[in-house]
């Protein structure tokens, strides 16, 4: 048995929440080195899930009129504009050779489909007081509107800042990688409607495989800053459900570093409250008893 439920390797966490005979953990790897910046998954996740219009106001941060994840918006693809840093040599798009892709204007555009990372360990669905949050049997991570009582205790639990509540009615919503396309056999709409595979759905052993190439493949070609995010099944969240490759640092793309599940010292919290309380009702005991026991013993 486990130690900590909220922390730690979670092999089946479909399992661990009940589902038998569970199909495989499936999940999303989005390799941002062929993203270029479409916005078609956008476009897709919200036609599908009939997602309301967010806002239409100029953020003044270059293409990028979302500015991020939020109620209403389940896919955010960022645009980072930087100079490209000295020595590299700009990847292609196409199987070419990557030397003749020199980037001569000395700026490069990094873009990238965020998504909520459906946690192996997912602190909104811990601390939901109405069972709102729920592990499907794909093992990701779904809110059902029609529970959720605005509490929004989600909101500060999740270490991406992935859920938020829409102002209208305080509920909180984020992506549920489209459980019902899961369903019925159907890949996500962000996935269908990505032209270059950018997004890539299925199994989720099967995608870290894939990934962990794709990763060689980039540092043959040169391309030494590829890295993957999210991938690991022993980091701070116990592996995501939806991992990146990325071409810079996690901060420049808005991810935090080291992310770790918020509820992870829930049980070392607890078991130190239960000990204070403890010892304040010992110490009350005892104050009571004490001056009793002074007096008897001072009658004899």
């Amino acid at each position: 048995m486990k130690d900590n439920l909220f922390s730690g390797p979670e092999p089946d966490p479909a399992g661990d929440a009940g589902h038998e005979n569970a199909p495989p953990r499936v999940g999303f790897f989005t390799d941002t080195s062929v993203c270029i910046g479409c916005k078609a998954c956008e476009v897709a996740c919200k036609e599908w899930n009939a997602l309301p219009e967010d806002g239409l106001s100029l953020t003044g941060m270059s293409y990028d009129n979302t500015g991020g994840l939020g109620a209403s918006t389940w896919r955010h693809v960022a645009f980072i504009e930087q100079p490209v840093p000295a020595g590299r040599t700009e990847l292609p798009l196409a199987d070419t050779d990557p030397g003749k892709a020199e980037d001569t204007s000395g700026v490069r555009w990094l873009m990238s489909s965020d998504v909520c990372k459906h946690c192996t360990h997912a602190a909104c669905l811990d601390v939901c007081p109405t069972g709102s949050l729920f592990r499907t049997e794909f093992g990701t991570v779904v809110v059902q509107e029609d529970i959720c009582n605005g509490c929004g205790y989600c909101v500060p639990a999740c270490p991406y800042g992935v859920i938020e509540q829409r102002p209208k009615d305080g509920r909180a919503f984020k992506c549920t990688m489209c459980y019902d396309r899961l369903g019925a056999g159907q890949e996500p709409a962000c996935a269908k409607a990505c032209p270059t595979e950018s997004i890539r759905f299925g199994p989720l052993d099967e995608l870290r495989e894939r990934a962990a190439l794709r990763v060689e493949q980039l540092h043959e070609a040169g391309v030494t800053e590829a890295r993957l995010y999210g991938h690991e099944p022993d980091n701070g969240v116990g592996g995501d459900g939806a991992f990146f490759l990325l071409l810079d640092e996690p901060e420049v793309y808005g991810l935090p570093p080291h992310p770790v599940v918020t509820t992870r010292d829930l049980p070392a919290m607890w078991r130190h409250a239960g000990i204070a309380a403890l010892s304040l009702v010992t110490g009350a005991a005892l104050s009571f008893a004490l001056p009793v026991l002074t007096r008897r013993s001072g009658r004899t």
